[in-house]
């Protein structure tokens, strides 16, 4: 092995000044770090005074920030201070070099120094160790690394169509568990079977009148607001729409304790911790020692946890009930909001399913707000979230149905995120017996 600097020449990037720079395509392209591609730059921004000069045929290198190390193949433009520009001497083949580089791309940003962002260094890039075999054998051994993830790459492309298509099974089970379409009614069966059977709506009525027994609040009782089913769907016989006001008997925000990892007091879950459907407990903080829990504040089955603020907004609405009481005392964070779910039979897993659908999502983003970038989601407003309630027998058959369907399904998604990943390190591994280890073509004589 040599060194880089004795086969490659550099061009430290350069940035232009901002009033020189367009959208507009004027003047030259400008390649920063931020336009790095899969394997070429993307064009988006030109500049009227190049300083420093990419060409095609270079290898283009990030050299500062979290991307540092990262690689594209080289285009004629000019390039940013993020970018450096490794110009092969006719010995080096371009793709062959890129190809070696690939492996280094962690350990230069492991090693990058010099700023608070990390900066890689021409230094560093000279450096290098590389290997330098003649031109027609880094050309055969391009070729067969090429042929080798073109193979993979149909393979990963074929597991990411798989992947996408478990996702739209799992939410079109959701749907139907939801719109009486994936076991018989209850109706149905009652009718085969010349028998009664307790209706939604009958259902909602215990479900009200147990709620009024648990209610805890602060003076009279104040009865909840019928559910607004202006647009809704009509429902499988026998069903009904409630609101989430309907058949929670108690609501509030966490505690705004400041909690850490080295606290000594109970935990406190936080929006890592709500999951769609469950609560995760293993990546718990903790607030101060000396802070107690209230019995009426603990987490206790029954209760559904929901994400009311977060600079993403795909995280607003999130929601975990819990199945199953947590083994020790916990709060929540102020954060998230939890709704206490009357506790009626399979009630809370029931509602877990509905609050998974693409309905429920829908639903929640059109009333989310947004303000300095924060979209938030207030307790008044989830509240009035309708869900359908179905007899608690129909329950009891769809939640059974729905996880076992999705159990099923999680097993499969598990298998392949495993062949991803070894995809992925198959890549790692076609490098290595390139450059690194036993070589992955034929050997020539010469």
């Amino acid at each position: 092995m040599i060194p880089l600097g004795n086969v490659a020449d550099f061009e430290m990037g350069q940035a232009p000044p901002g009033t020189e720079c367009n959208k507009d395509g004027e003047g030259t392209l400008f390649v920063k770090a931020g336009e790095f591609g899969d394997l070429y730059p993307i064009e988006r921004e030109w500049t009227t005074k190049p300083l420093k000069h990419g060409k095609r045929g270079d290898v283009f290198i990030c050299v500062v920030g979290a991307t540092a190390g990262k690689l594209n193949l080289g285009t004629d433009c000019a390039i940013g201070r993020s970018v450096a520009a490794i110009r092969p001497r006719p010995t080096l083949e371009t793709r062959y070099l890129y190809y070696q580089l690939q492996p280094w791309v962690l350990k230069l940003r492991a090693a990058s120094a010099g700023s608070a962002q990390g900066v890689i260094s021409k230094k560093q890039l000279a450096e290098v160790p590389v290997t330098v075999p003649a031109i027609d054998e880094q050309r055969r051994i391009v070729a067969e690394i090429e042929k080798q993830f073109s193979r993979l790459d149909e393979a990963v492309a074929n597991l990411k169509r798989v992947k996408a298509k478990l996702k739209r099974y799992g939410a079109a089970v959701l749907k139907a568990a939801v719109e009486g379409r994936l076991v018989p009614t209850e109706a149905e069966l009652a009718r085969r079977d010349d028998r009664s059977y307790e209706t939604g709506t009958q259902l909602l009525q215990r479900i009200l009148e147990t709620r009024r027994s648990q209610w805890k609040g602060k003076g009279k009782y104040k009865e909840p607001a019928a559910p607004d089913v202006t647009d809704l769907p009509d429902l499988p016989e026998g069903w009904v729409w409630a609101s989430l006001d309907d058949i929670a008997c108690d609501s509030g925000y966490g505690t705004s304790q400041k909690c850490s990892y080295e606290n000594t007091g109970p935990a406190v879950l936080r929006i890592p911790n709500v999951q769609n459907g469950s609560l995760d407990l293993r990546d718990l903080k903790f607030a101060p020692s000396g802070f107690e829990v209230a019995p009426p504040d603990e987490i206790k089955v029954g209760d559904m946890l929901v994400i009311r603020t977060n600079g993403s907004k795909s995280l607003i609405g999130r929601a975990a009930v819990v199945l199953a009481n947590p083994p020790r005392a916990i709060s929540f964070a102020s954060y998230l909001i939890r709704f206490r779910l009357v506790a009626v039979d399979t009630l809370s897993s029931w509602v877990s399913v509905v609050w998974q659908t693409g309905r429920m999502r829908s639903w929640i983003e059109s009333r989310a707000a947004t303000s300095a970038g924060q979209h938030n989601i207030s307790m008044s407003v989830l509240a009035t979230a309708t869900v359908p309630i179905p007899p608690l027998a129909e329950q009891h058959r769809i939640v059974a149905e729905v996880d076992r369907r999705l159990s099923i399904l999680g097993e499969v998604q598990a298998e392949v995120e495993t062949n991803l990943t070894r995809g992925e390190r198959l890549r790692h591994a076609v490098l290595s017996a390139a450059f690194i280890g036993s070589a992955i073509v034929e050997k020539h004589d010469r």
